[in-house]
């Protein structure tokens, strides 16, 4: 096959979606390399990143970089040239990671990444040019994706809830796994906990937005400390997102600015050395496609309590404390329980580490690929929809 993938996302800045694609493709090229793959360095106009693909890892026989745009008017006149497939050599499959469609792909296959449909939820999880480019990229998959890669089960009901028209058997479940390939890795702390030893601070990774739920944490924390809880730090480690400009100051009406350390953006060194050595992990947010902290804490041992909302059970299973992203007392009780209680938390990290190996980038990337396979061998949708659409399918002449 010859396989066009879209690494936009996977540059030096690259959070859950990035790190999708940068092990999807890695794993691809190890188990078939005997394929022909041409990597995008830009997908689209919707996520632009001008400095791929620099500093990418990359490398096969069969490897080269598809077209290289230094700015997002050069990279949008090329996508959406009607001739795309034309530009682009003939592809059989071009799988899209990162929200934008591409809607002009006559006789290739087009598969989709999906990955959450949470900006459809609340507005106030993210901007509105944001949550625009999504839905405009995600509806556009549900008019013209061959086949769709959903990362969870929840994700993949979310979508066919909202889009009933694409046809069911072709939104599969394939789950990410962890970016780390290696469990035995020791880490190397970062400059401002340096300081502090095994066991010594509270863990939350995330990007600092209002869909992590990184004020109810603070909250619950706080009450922690009221409570009398073991007086240890909390760090939150992820960069800025968006609409929490003042979270700052929010912790400092909460009384805990002294209390909370907040990293930035880590490498992933420096995350393996988090996960490895807090006390536990912390993640409460609201809504996730997957919830890749989660696992990727597991992989490391971390004892963890994790939010019971949308798709995060699926990543932790019964190996983690479930609860609920809406009331911060349940997280300050049970912070308060495991603190006291050591027991607890070394079964909570052996069944932590005992979790995170029933999933496998190997697996994942092979069933993938039998998509890509399936997607070959069945008609295009567009050539189903004119199908169904000449035997008077309104729905699908609505959408078509």
């Amino acid at each position: 096959m010859y396989i066009g993938f879209d690494i936009s996302q996977t540059g030096s800045g690259k959070t859950g979606c990035g790190y999708f694609a940068h092990a999807m493709i890695k794993a691809m090229l190890a188990i078939a390399p005997q394929h022909r793959y041409a990597l995008y360095p830009s997908f689209g106009d919707f996520f632009f990143d001008a400095k791929m693909p620099v500093l990418n890892p990359y490398s096969g026989e069969h490897v080269n970089y598809g077209p290289r745009h230094l700015t997002r008017e050069t990279a949008r006149a090329f996508w959406n040239q009607p001739e795309l497939e034309v530009a682009l050599g003939h592809p059989d499959i071009i799988h899209a990671n990162n929200f934008w469609t591409p809607v002009q792909i006559v006789s290739g296959r087009l598969i989709y990444t999906l990955y959450d449909v949470g900006f459809t939820v609340n507005p106030d999880w993210t901007t509105e040019v944001n949550r625009i480019g999504c839905f405009d990229g995600i509806f556009r998959s549900s008019v013209a994706a061959d086949w769709v890669v959903a990362i969870s089960e929840y994700s993949r009901e979310h979508y066919l809830r909202l889009f009933p028209h694409i046809p069911s058997d072709r939104v599969r479940v394939v789950y990410p796994c962890s970016r780390f390939d290696d469990s035995t890795q020791q880490g190397s702390p970062p400059t401002a906990v340096k300081r502090f030893g095994t066991g010594e601070f509270w863990l939350s990774v995330g990007t600092i937005e209002p869909r992590k739920n990184q004020r109810l944490l603070a909250l619950a924390y706080a009450r922690y400390l009221e409570a009398g809880g073991r007086p240890i730090p909390l760090v939150l480690a992820g960069g800025k997102g968006w609409l929490m400009e003042d979270f700052q100051e929010y912790l400092a009406k909460l009384g805990i600015s002294d209390r909370v350390i907040l990293t930035g953006y880590v490498s992933d060194n420096e995350l393996i050395w988090l996960y490895r050595n807090c006390y536990a992990s912390l993640y409460p947010s609201v809504f996730e496609g997957f919830g890749l902290p989660v696992l990727e804490g597991m992989q490391f041992g971390a004892p963890t309590l994790s939010s019971n909302a949308t798709s995060m059970p699926e990543a932790a299973g019964d190996a983690a404390m479930l609860l609920t992203p809406h009331d911060p007392d349940v997280w300050t009780q049970a912070m308060l329980d495991l603190a006291s209680d050591q027991g607890k938390r070394h079964q909570l990290a052996l069944a932590a580490r005992a979790r995170a190996k029933h999933f496998s980038w190997e697996r994942s990337a092979a069933s993938v690929l039998a998509i890509y396979e399936e997607a070959m061998r069945s008609p295009k949708r567009a050539s189903m929809n004119q199908t169904m659409s000449h035997m008077g399918d309104p729905l699908v002449e609505n959408v078509g």
